[in-house]
């Protein structure tokens, strides 16, 4: 029932009733503008509060490196993101964990034995001022 009524609301924010609105959803699908449907989860209460910032250097930025290296990442379920930098380091990785042992482990058996890299750069997310997964579609450049 919470389903139906939150269809209704959406399809009044577009001026549109509930059938043309997910005809309008199913081709933003097939258009790949909407990538795919999840839930979000609550982190703190599935026992997974430590968020890591971490910047990484390689030894070396060839080609062949650089896809070893975000291949392994891929692998990593405590890695939710990974991003390609410019700077001082190669990439930005948002590390979730469950706590400072865990990220540890993480750290010493995972993370720095990729034979490439260099250095390894983390900080600790203390608080958490802003979280969306929103895009700014309003905003007017």
């Amino acid at each position: 029932m919470r389903c139906i009524a939150q269809r209704r609301r959406n399809a009044a924010q577009v001026n549109l009733s509930a059938s043309p609105c997910w005809r309008r959803i199913n081709r933003l699908e097939q258009e790949g503008i909407i990538e795919k449907k999840v839930a979000l989860l609550n982190a703190e209460k599935l026992g997974m509060g430590l968020v890591i910032f971490s910047r990484i250097s390689l030894a070396k930025n060839d080609e062949t490196s650089l896809h070893d290296f975000e291949q392994r990442v891929r692998e990593y379920p405590e890695v939710v993101e990974c991003y390609t930098v410019t700077g001082s380091a190669d990439y930005f990785l948002k590390i979730i964990t469950r706590d400072i042992k865990h990220y540890d482990r993480f750290l010493r058996r995972q993370l720095i034995q990729i034979p490439l890299v260099r250095d390894v750069n983390s900080n600790v997310a203390v608080t958490q001022i802003k979280y969306t997964t929103g895009l700014p579609l309003e905003t007017q450049l």
